[in-house]
């Protein structure tokens, strides 16, 4: 059962940042479940890529289909010999499946630390939102960046990227699509991915029940049970519920995993987050499915917080994330 903070603690920049973006979602969210691009836009500032290295990280944007805006943005580490062999992680961004972009600067600044820091290429993959386009859209975007990515013909691959050190990760509604990829990928033969591992920061899961932390985690920064029904709303086809397997993924309409070869799990929980009894049933349903699954849990964090870098719990996860693709890969 979740277990409610006393209280949570930020700095007035902090609280600025957070209400600011919280006003902008609210302002480009219809009542008929549609987005008004034109004003997100305005919230939702941007970052260009940077060949010439930015704090020992450059970047490129490769195209994969410009018919469906997909793409990604890879960052490789300039400071490493080009000879030594780089593990990668493919990570698909939050958002609710209707906001934010690879290029959403917070995204920028985060995907460029996690290059840096764990010396590893991250490749952060830009895929149709709702509700223009709905499920599973997402998640054929996300698969098929997998087989492009494996082909290894893209511009600017590195040479000393190894593709057989693979980790898929996303954060909030990229957590959820990570794991269905990685379902999806569990199931096909790639020429040069291997994945080590899944790394889900605060997955978007739900459910048509009301958990303990989505009644009590009332006020909190930038998650509602409002906005969270109406993201599944955007997101999910016409008549559909929240017990739809792909946000109910150990509920009644489960799909049974256990004969699955599913990578390890690494899974980070926020006290904070009124997702986090949702997050917490997935990993009780990993373990008891056989699955290698890791739970980290932050009690003084909200939902998102690794967006927002001057937070303390920051660099905890940037260090449970090293040593996690560190020991991964080097397993056999």
């Amino acid at each position: 059962m979740a277990e409610t903070p006393r209280t949570l603690r930020l700095s007035l920049k902090t609280r600025l940042l957070l209400a600011a973006h919280s006003f902008g979602i609210r302002a480009a969210s219809r009542s008929d479940h549609t987005v008004n691009r034109s004003v997100l836009n305005i919230f939702d500032p941007k970052a260009a890529a940077s060949a010439k290295p930015i704090n020992g990280v450059s970047s490129f944007d490769n195209t994969i289909d410009p018919t469906r805006n997909l793409w990604f943005r890879l960052y490789a580490p300039t400071s490493t010999a080009t000879t030594d062999a780089l593990s990668v992680i493919i990570f698909f961004h939050g958002g609710g499946f209707a906001f934010m972009a690879a290029n959403s600067k917070s995204f920028d600044v985060l995907c460029r630390r996690l290059a840096r820091e764990i010396n590893a290429v991250v490749i952060s993959v830009n895929y149709r939102l709702a509700p223009e386009y709905k499920y599973p859209c997402q998640y054929e975007d996300g698969f098929d960046a997998l087989k492009y990515i494996d082909g290894m013909t893209f511009e600017n691959f590195p040479a000393n990227l190894d593709l057989g050190r693979c980790f898929i990760a996303g954060d909030s509604a990229g957590g959820n699509l990570a794991h269905h990829v990685v379902l999806k990928a569990c199931e096909h033969t790639f020429s040069n991915i291997k994945i080590k591992g899944l790394i889900a920061m605060q997955p978007f899961f739900g459910g048509e029940e009301r958990t303990e932390s989505e009644i009590k985690l009332v006020g909190v920064p930038l998650i509602s049970v409002e906005r969270t029904d109406w993201m599944w709303k955007a997101f999910l086809p016409e008549g559909s519920d929240r017990n739809h397997s792909v946000v109910n993924v150990f509920g009644p309409n489960a799909v049974d995993i256990s004969g699955v070869k599913f990578p390890a799990t690494l899974l980070f929980v926020g006290g904070f987050d009124p997702l986090q009894d949702w997050q917490k049933r997935y990993h009780e349903g990993l373990k008891k499915s056989g699955k290698e699954v890791h739970l980290v849990e932050y009690p003084n964090v909200f939902h998102g917080f690794y967006c927002l870098p001057e937070s303390p719990e920051f660099s905890l996860l940037i260090g449970e994330v090293k040593s996690f693709v560190h020991k991964q890969s080097s397993l056999t």
